[in-house]
């Protein structure tokens, strides 16, 4: 959750204005000009995020308190200023639900709106609306189903969300990375490069949940939120976002199993589930079972585990898949894999003749064994190949819609397209793959300009000048993993604490 998708992680706390200065404001003659409705909202926008700020400080630190205590009294945290920070924390320009309802038009009331769904919501007179079902393409050609809410829907869901990150954010572990506040695709792989480069792993066990978003069981996710919820109106609230439904070819479907994927409160609820389903029973396997170095690193339903011994593997895998099937879920088979990785894997694999070490994916990048100048192990990073091809793709089929605007606008919307790419996969040992998609960019553009004329004069010299005035030259723009991570971790010491749990990638907790 980036941008205007933070929950908060966002809230700024500002002072209040007392008294004597709302007194010493009040005979100060007005500028010109100037609007007083502007002026109004963003002073209560100020005052609803000190108030938001405040509330949710109190709740972390209670939760950090009482580790062990259900919280009885939340609903009354939504509030009018709860409800108003959400909607300015929501998306822009998002997809309307059923409702029809966008962010503009519902700004356009949005006092007299907010109060009505605050009375609702409090009287018990508040409905969840079923969400609209959207396919989204991926990249290895299927599609992803998506759940799109309806606009006060999302607003609640958003303000209940920030409520529950202040309790679990206190819970959660350090290994789990997926949609939470303060925590980067980028701190999830800088966790794992420093897992594999500073612990004996030698063996990895890249595991995917099959259909986990479609498969959650809703009665254990209840029960789950009970441990810590002891407010019924919350659990009754998030009871009835589960049993909306989801509008598909005019027709509503209501499910027992699942949490709309694509809806606000959804990787919360995804992350809740993981974590008693998943997190605290790998960490105490962990220290009670696992007979040599382990890491774990989770990102939504996608798992990493490191593992020195072999045995503690197939152990760990074989418990596993008896542990999620206990609560209704699955391993996908086609993308669970053991797979021999770590600095002394492609050496042990030569002795037995075998070829060079396995490699896995993760996050976009596709991790390989290396060596560095020196030598040494060094874990390489490389933008997996599907992904760029379907980046490519796109980028055809965009220039193709383009193809007879002016060049300087073609460019200007390359760079910035360039621009993004770059940003995320510039990471050091990854600049042959940011040179080569780079150079493709630059063919695609070529052939869509000869297109637009039978008289081609676009030759590789004028493109030549055309890319270096606007695309940017591919360089790494990431710092090595270890760096980053010793700074966001600076008390983290990676031979300190219990034999054989040498590392907890994220921060052991």
């Amino acid at each position: 959750m980036n941008g205007h998708e933070k929950s908060d992680s966002a809230v700024v706390a500002m002072k209040p204005a007392n008294k004597a200065e709302q007194s010493a404001a009040e005979p100060v003659e007005r500028r010109a000009g100037t609007e007083g409705k502007a002026s109004q909202h963003n002073t209560r926008r100020a005052q609803d995020r000190e108030s938001v700020s405040q509330a949710l400080a109190r709740i972390r630190q209670t939760a950090r308190q009482r580790k062990k205590e259900r919280f009885t009294a939340l609903f009354h945290h939504l509030s009018m200023a709860m409800l108003r920070t959400a909607f300015f924390a929501l998306k822009r320009d998002a997809a309307p639900g059923i409702d029809g309802l966008t962010w503009r038009a519902y700004e356009a009331d949005l006092d007299r709106r907010i109060e009505d769904l605050h009375g609702r919501l409090h009287r018990g007179a508040y409905r969840a609306l079923a969400s609209r079902r959207r396919l989204i393409p991926k990249p290895d050609g299927r599609q992803r189903p998506l759940a799109i809410a309806a606009l006060e829907d999302k607003i609640v869901q958003r303000a209940t969300a920030a409520v529950l990150n202040a309790i679990y954010e206190e819970d959660f572990l350090g290994f789990s990375y997926g949609f939470r506040p303060q925590r980067s695709q980028h701190d999830a792989l800088d966790a794992l490069v420093v897992g594999l480069t500073r612990t004996k792993v030698n063996y990895i066990l890249d595991a995917d949940i099959r259909s986990f978003f479609d498969e959650v069981s809703q009665e254990w996710l209840i029960r789950f939120l009970e441990h810590r919820i002891g407010d019924k109106r919350i659990i009754r609230l998030i009871r009835k976002w589960l049993k909306a439904g989801v509008l598909e070819n005019g027709s509503v479907t209501i499910s027992e199993r699942g949490t709309g994927q694509g809806s606000v409160i959804s990787p919360l609820l995804a992350n809740i589930y993981l974590h008693y389903v998943f997190d605290l029973w790998a960490e105490r396997w962990r220290r009670r079972e696992a007979t040599g170095d382990m890491i774990i690193l989770r990102y939504a339903d996608d798992i990493l585990v490191g593992f020195e011994r072999r045995s503690d593997a197939h152990r760990f895998l074989e418990v596993m898949r008896e542990r999620l099937a206990a609560f209704s879920l699955s391993l996908h088979p086609d993308k669970t894999r053991l797979i021999e990785f770590g600095r002394f894997a492609a050496v042990t694999r030569a002795q037995r003749g075998l070829g060079k070490p396995e490699t896995f994916d993760f996050l976009g990048f596709t991790f390989i064994c290396g060596a560095s100048r020196q030598g040494g192990f060094l874990v390489k990073r490389k933008t997996r190949r599907d992904r760029m091809s379907a980046k490519l793709q796109e980028i055809k089929d965009e220039l193709r819609r383009r193809r007879h605007w002016p060049i300087p606008e073609q460019g200007q919307w390359l760079r910035q397209v360039v621009t993004g790419f770059f940003a995320y996969h510039a990471v050091p040992t990854n600049r042959a793959a940011l040179r080569a998609f780079r150079h493709h960019v630059t063919d695609l553009w070529r052939r869509s300009l000869q297109r637009r004329s039978q008289r081609d004069r676009c030759t590789w010299k004028r493109m030549g000048k055309l890319v270096d005035a606007w695309l940017p030259q591919p360089r790494i723009l990431h710092p090595w993993p270890q760096q980053r991570f010793a700074v966001k971790h600076p008390r983290w010491e990676p031979y300190a604490g219990v034999p054989h749990v040498r590392i907890c990638a994220g921060g052991a907790r």
